[in-house]
């Protein structure tokens, strides 16, 4: 049944649970992308609003925030219409064939009732519009010097969206999030709708071609769906509900977890449907997604990641007119640009930077050998994940650049004696010397045809 969240957090103060502690799925560490922002920063369950800037740890104490670049993945969303039917279909199941009698079940059957429509379809949810606005709080905590009232207000904060609903609504709560904290109701700021730059992956013809549309590109995870670990989840699924094992296919326990996973990530309570997986079952269903998303849009295919080219050279040509305008001495023309799209947007731009790259790629058949894998969405590509860039001057022309993946500062891989959390800006660049003057989005994305054969 529905419990309600402990308390509603105002913009301005958060200082009890976000949720009862009782309330949290034993396995919503499971959950992929559909995991909470919360679950994945701890400490935003006693306060939403909370931030620790001695994270940031400048070289020295003269070092200025110039530019600030949040990629941001939107907030929490209901599910897709494909998933809802996917819902409906093992609802349905519950209701009609089963002859357990866990107590669970009879509340699925009996108090529970499938409230998810096919006509939500992804729309953000009022938590994302919550996810959104605390973080655009928190960054202006934690980044006082450049997301300001002032700036706001001078047009020196730009924003960006994917054309999604969920997107422009996460766009438009991040923007509410700065006017009700500095209470402006005299203004309203701009967004700019951009495809081309936050949903590149459906203007890519390789891609398309070679592996989204390529059944063949996802072997490995059909494979591991009609493997013995997830031949385990649903025997155990079926044995539940007292039902044949070939009545339960991937797609129904795949449905199964997801309840579990929106009724947690929507509602704040820990749903009867999450009874269905223990802490096994759970690693295996995180699994046949991460595998999924390594293969369509991570390590799986070079083209994966060099989808992303148009986001990451319009990344660096914005730092670099940074870098300049500051060099020469003049005032700096964007000190923050707030780019809101998808994990699929997040996802391939992680990969080409050379996070969560594992010394083995994941497949069908290691899944046993790659517990304790860096490539696991659900540490990664929460809802509301993002990956921010900032840029400093340290005094005497030294530039340095640091990133923050979900608010928590990372290294650039393969930099890790470059200052590691801060380098050198110069040293970045030239460390991604070859995709900056390579990676071209049409280039690599161009369709070759095959000669034809006599």
């Amino acid at each position: 049944m529905f419990n309600p969240v402990v308390f509603v957090c105002s913009v301005f103060s958060c200082s009890l649970s976000i949720y009862a502690k009782t309330d949290v799925p034993l396995i919503s560490e499971y959950f992929g992308a559909r995991r909470s922002y919360e679950e994945v920063n701890p400490h935003l369950l006693e306060d939403i609003l909370s931030v620790n800037t001695s994270i940031l740890q400048p070289k020295s104490p003269q070092c200025r925030q110039i530019h600030l670049t949040a990629i941001i993945r939107h907030g929490t969303r209901y599910p897709t219409t494909k998933s809802v039917e996917k819902m409906q279909e093992i609802h349905q199941l519950v209701l009609r064939n089963t002859s357990g009698n866990s107590s669970w079940l009879h509340e699925i059957q009996t108090l529970w009732s499938m409230w998810y429509t096919v006509d939500m379809d992804g729309k953000l949810v009022q938590k994302g519009v919550r996810d959104l606005k605390h973080l655009a709080v928190r960054l202006s905590k934690l980044f006082p010097s450049l997301i300001s009232e002032e700036k706001l207000r001078g047009g020196l904060i730009k924003f960006i969206t994917s054309s999604k609903h969920r997107c422009v609504n996460s766009t438009l709560a991040f923007k509410a999030g700065l006017t009700q904290l500095w209470a402006i109701e005299d203004e309203e700021f701009e967004h700019a709708v951009n495809d081309t730059l936050m949903r590149f992956f459906d203007r890519c013809a390789r891609f398309l071609q070679d592996v989204d549309k390529n059944p063949a590109a996802v072997a490995e995870v059909n494979k591991f769906k009609t493997g013995p670990e997830m031949k385990r989840v649903q025997e155990k699924i079926a044995h539940h509900l007292g039902v044949l094992q070939t009545l339960i296919t991937y797609d129904m326990a795949k449905a199964a977890f997801d309840l579990c996973a929106y009724e947690f990530a929507i509602k704040s309570v820990s749903s009867p449907w999450c009874h269905f997986f223990d802490k096994d079952d759970a690693q295996i269903m995180e699994y046949a997604s991460d595998l999924l998303e390594f293969w369509k849009r991570g390590y799986g295919y070079d083209i994966n990641s060099k989808v992303s080219c148009i986001l990451f050279h319009d990344v660096f040509s914005r730092l670099d007119k940074v870098a300049d305008e500051d060099k020469s001495g003049q005032p700096v023309t964007e000190a923050v640009t707030v780019q809101i799209g998808h994990a699929d947007t997040l996802l391939p731009l992680l990969t080409l930077l050379g996070f969560f790259k594992d010394s083995e790629p994941l497949t069908s058949t290691n899944y046993a050998t790659q517990r304790e894998r860096t490539f696991r969405l659900s540490r990664m590509l929460p809802y509301a994940a993002n990956f921010i860039l900032v840029l400093y001057d340290c005094g005497d022309g030294d530039l340095r650049l640091q990133p923050l993946l979900n608010e928590k500062p990372v290294t650039f891989p393969g930099m890790a004696d470059q200052h590691a959390s801060m380098p050198e800006y110069l040293h970045v660049r030239q460390h991604y010397r070859a995709l900056l003057s390579g990676c071209d989005f049409e280039t690599e994305c161009q369709l070759f045809s095959h000669p034809s054969e006599d």
